[in-house]
């Protein structure tokens, strides 16, 4: 059905230009003018179905803009003919339509796909540990307890006041999967032991905001159906990202968001992201912090802003995206250095407009280790909880990786890895047509 379907994406395109092409054939201006406006509508309706955020919009607009503009420059003419206009318009919706269809990025597809990763059997001695208070007490509200009961999963409540790692080490070792049923900085705990015990780790996300789970491609919103990977489920490596010995999955932010973390708007989760709460702490005479490091740019003396993350994201604005892959052995890492009152206008402006990358002093590389220093120690934001580290902050991939199992029903993609370019969706596009593998840069 994929081929058919990419063969009609390509059919329905090239016959609108040929349709196009045929009807201005004796007016070169109009015609050159109007296969322009087409490929910006085409190009610009992909991002609007494939993007999010910023992206989508902007995409949203431009095709609107290009269809307005293909109407205007055909009623310029005496052929004037809203059917056949119409009808290429139309031909164009569907030819994307079928294109993501095609390619398989749409949710429909890829449940239907296979989830990437090696199959495995079903566990026959799981473990869940699961912290009863995480995410407003998911995990209580989902009757998680019974819900292992039933399936043969042993369940372990960790409360408060008690000694996790030891309880973690001491039960573990017991099982052939262990999994953890909370926010993300449990499950760097968990992941860490299974790692050290080479036991394979499911990720049930009863957390918050449950990032590992979004960019592992899982549902967040089904917290029962995860524990459907201590059966007949696959299994793929993950990266444990380390900083002084403490290990994390998502990142470590510096700086500003020691302020941030600390808002309620964010334990509340009424902002989702960093470079999204900036403007409740970034006024007029913020001095940069205490933050040494080397950049592409250069050497920095002091820092807004440094957040670290286990594997990049899939754009430069580290904090606004997910990332398409947790297996590149390297950490992501955005820094923001602000030069003034008129530096912090100029970004807090670019940030309105939803392109903070447009700011010079926003910087976004990957490298297998960085190190960050300071007169005193630093107060970290480490996978979304506040502490303070003694300098220099040293941030690496660790060796061994977690296996991480899924359920055959999971996406299995996270949304970077799902957001193709153009180029790259004409060439998976291509693929498909001759029969050949699309993987997207998840897979």
């Amino acid at each position: 059905m994929r081929r058919v379907a990419a063969a009609a994406a390509l059919a329905l395109v090239v016959a609108v230009v040929a349709f196009t092409i045929v009807a201005l054939a004796d007016d070169v201006p109009r015609l050159l003018a109007q296969l322009a406006l087409l490929a910006v509508a085409l190009l610009a309706g992909w991002a609007a179905v494939t993007r999010t955020g910023w992206k989508r919009a902007v995409g949203v607009i431009l095709a609107i803009a290009a269809v307005g503009g293909i109407v205007l420059l055909q009623a310029s003419g005496d052929d004037f003919d809203a059917v056949s206009l119409g009808l290429r318009i139309v031909a164009l919706t569907v030819a994307i339509g079928l294109a993501r269809y095609a390619i398989g990025t749409t949710d429909q597809a890829l449940r239907a796909a296979d989830t990437p990763g090696t199959a495995v059997p079903p566990a026959k001695h799981g473990v869940l540990f699961m912290n009863l208070k995480s995410g407003g007490g998911k995990a209580d509200r989902f009757h998680l307890v019974d819900e292992c009961r039933a399936r043969g999963i042993e369940p372990v409540v960790l409360e408060r006041g008690q000694d996790w790692v030891a309880i973690i080490r001491e039960t573990a070792p017991k099982h052939d999967v262990v999994g953890m049923a909370g926010g993300d900085g449990s499950q760097a705990l968990v992941g860490s032991i299974a790692a050290e015990l080479s036991l394979p780790m499911v990720v049930v996300p009863a957390g918050t905001r449950n990032h590992l789970a979004l960019d592992l491609g899982l549902d967040r919103d089904d917290v029962v159906g995860a524990l459907d990977a201590y059966g007949e489920a696959v299994e793929r490596p993950m990266d444990l990202a380390d900083v002084n010995g403490s290990v994390f999955v998502n990142n470590v932010s510096l700086g500003l968001y020691a302020a941030i973390v600390r808002s309620p708007e964010y334990r509340d989760a009424k902002a989702d992201t960093t470079l999204a709460t900036l403007p409740m702490v970034l006024g007029p005479g913020t001095e940069p912090f205490d933050l040494r490091f080397d950049a592409p740019d250069g050497h920095h003396d002091g820092g807004h802003l440094i957040q670290v993350s286990n594997n990049p994201y899939g754009d430069s604005l580290a904090a606004l995206g997910s990332r398409p892959r947790l297996d590149t052995k390297r950490i992501g890492v955005v820094s923001l250095v602000i030069d003034g009152d008129r530096g912090i206008a100029k970004f807090l402006a670019a940030l309105a407009t939803g392109r903070p990358d447009r700011y010079e002093g926003l910087t976004s590389w990957s490298a297998p280790t960085f190190e960050v220093s300071s007169g005193s120690p630093i107060e970290v934001g480490l996978d979304g909880e506040t502490q303070v580290m003694d300098s220099p902050l040293r941030f690496s991939i660790r060796a061994d990786p977690v296996r991480v199992r899924l359920p055959k029903s999971a996406i299995g993609y996270s949304p970077a890895a799902r957001t193709l370019g153009w180029a790259a969706a004409t060439r998976a596009l291509w693929n498909v047509l001759l029969g050949k593998p699309a993987p997207m840069e998840g897979g």
